[in-house]
């Protein structure tokens, strides 16, 4: 696998939150051993964290994520392009999900809210 689109999605992740995370946590995965993924997070300080082999349940909250946006979007659609895809999923996860969809586990509240509060 390559490592350029998760390179790409930490530098996102690092540029556009209010809080550098500061612990990352990942599967093992070839993209997340990558050494150039890896200099990466330690370009930004950020600790990183991984799931043993075979520890299915250490990656339960992203496992979730993916469930969740594939009930909830992908699952019932066929898309024409990349491109179109890649507009829904961005609409779905950075307008929706992370700013009005509110989340049992967060008490009810978005993920923004959280992260406000979070912040100070």
């Amino acid at each position: 696998m390559d490592a350029t689109l998760v390179e790409r999605a930490l530098q996102m992740a690092v540029t556009q939150t209010q809080q550098r995370p500061t612990v990352h946590h990942t599967d093992q995965g070839s993209q997340y051993t990558s050494a150039a993924y890896q200099t990466l997070v330690r370009q930004y300080g950020i600790t990183m964290s991984m799931s043993d082999v075979g520890k299915c349940y250490d990656n339960a909250p992203m496992e979730s994520l993916w469930a969740t946006l594939k009930t909830e979007l992908t699952h019932h659609r066929m898309y024409d392009s990349i491109a179109s895809l890649r507009r829904d999923l961005f609409e779905y996860i950075e307008i929706f999900y992370n700013r009005q969809r509110l989340h049992s586990s967060l008490a009810y509240q978005t993920p923004a809210t959280m992260e406000a509060a979070w912040s100070g």
